[in-house]
């Protein structure tokens, strides 16, 4: 199948070939693992980089024709904002696409706008205001301290640090006109809610995938901080190792709550539009209350979707082709055999094995002879697509529904190694 990859790239002037040695030279960035992941399933994959102009992509995909394009695109002229003008381009020339469409692009990326829509699907989200340059700063009676002052329209914990939580109005008004300063766009404060930060990743349509439940866990804070997910805890190593903070499959989570938790979170997907994956982020207060805080819907998987325990990458190998058959889907909802997921004898339709553990997790995943599912004899080994990566003792795999003649008993809680 002729699939098209599409990014936003340091090299825009490279064609197909320069990316895909940087491929064979096993570089670890987002398209290159999607384009990897293709083709090792025999896709005719061509790789497309956008610079600052949107006429050699249109070009080369006038001349390829694709019948699907991976949409990675992030933003255009280093401006994240701008990231659903892609996707509407390829809607404008009738390109099917990975991700999702650019309305939903452009409202989830506005906070204000997302919680309105949210609180109107009955969807509890933190009390909030909005303010622009200009306004006066004058706090609504019904917006409580503690309180946590944002830009409005970033993402990635852009702007949010630990100053970024205010006690009283002169601190308020102080990171708000810092907003303005800093970011050129108006801030929106909510009310700090207290809890535990828990990720949900969806993956589907009309029928909707929730993924294990993560979270962020903060260790041992200073008296003085407030367990947020702010840049630096994020994507500072560093910070991260020194404050002791982790990514972690969620635990002492009932079922019911869980169940209460995707369902929320699958309304909410709706709600805003998303489509094939996303993310969303909530906090979990001690009484169970579920606040809906923001949501992933990034054209590039990896930030879409929340990461596993210790920052795992192998998720995004066996994903594109989950993605990819989810986009077809909409489109040829017979054909399954255009784009596979993995072969595995006589099994065929889409499903998820959430978790698989490695038996030595320092030593990262390596591609070995897989295992077959209790009940199911696999007759040559499943492609499954893994690299080695280091530190990584958990791998999300996409598997296949079985035919019905095929039995399959329930599986241990502990699957074994691969």
């Amino acid at each position: 199948m002729k699939i098209a990859v599409i990014f936003d790239a340091l090299h825009p002037e490279w064609e197909d070939a320069d990316f895909k040695r940087e491929i064979e030279q096993k570089a670890e960035e987002a398209e290159y693992d999607v384009a990897r992941a293709l083709i090792a399933s025999e896709h005719d994959v061509l790789m497309i980089g956008i610079g600052d102009d949107v006429g050699p992509m249109l070009a080369k995909l006038a001349t390829f024709q694709p019948k699907l394009v991976f949409n990675g695109c992030e933003g255009f002229r280093k401006n994240a904002r701008h990231e659903y003008a892609i996707a509407a381009l390829l809607d404008m020339y009738g390109y099917r696409y990975t991700g999702s469409s650019p309305t939903a692009l452009l409202v989830a990326r506005n906070k204000s706008l997302t919680k309105k829509i949210l609180a109107y699907h009955g969807i509890r989200v933190p009390a909030f205001a909005e303010f622009h340059d200009g306004d006066a700063l004058v706090r609504p009676s019904e917006l409580r301290f503690p309180l946590i002052v944002k830009p409005l329209l970033e993402d990635a914990s852009i702007g949010i640090a630990q100053a970024s939580v205010v006690e009283d109005d002169p601190s308020l008004k102080q990171r708000v006109e810092f907003i303005h300063s800093k970011f050129h766009q108006a801030a929106i404060v909510e009310e700090l809610v207290e809890g535990r930060e828990v990720y949900v990743g969806l993956i589907g349509n009309d029928d909707v995938e929730v993924l294990p439940l993560t979270e962020m866990t903060f260790g041992e804070p200073e008296t003085t901080e407030h367990r947020i997910a702010t840049y630096k805890a994020k994507w500072d190593e560093d910070y991260r190792k020194r404050k002791k903070i982790r990514n972690v499959f969620a635990k002492g989570v009932s079922d019911t709550l869980t169940k209460r938790i995707g369902e929320i979170c699958s309304t909410a997907f709706h709600a805003l539009w998303l489509q094939d994956y996303g993310r969303v982020d909530v906090r979990l207060t001690h009484d169970d209350e579920v606040y809906v805080l923001e949501q992933a819907r990034s054209p590039d998987p990896r930030a879409a979707l929340p990461e596993l325990p210790h920052r795992a990458g192998a998720l995004l190998e066996p994903l594109p082709e989950l993605q990819s058959s989810a986009r077809v889907a909409r489109y040829a909802t017979r054909d399954w055999s255009r784009v596979r997921v993995l072969r595995v004898d006589r099994v065929r339709h889409l499903l998820v094995l959430l978790l698989v553990r490695a038996r030595h997790p320092g030593r990262g995943l390596e591609r070995r002879t897989a295992q077959g599912a209790e009940g199911i004899q696999v007759s040559r080994p499943v492609r499954l697509g893994l690299r080695r990566w280091r530190h990584v003792p958990d791998a999300l795999l996409s598997l296949v529904r079985p035919d019905a003649d095929v039995a399959l008993r329930s599986l241990p809680e502990r699957l074994p190694a691969l």
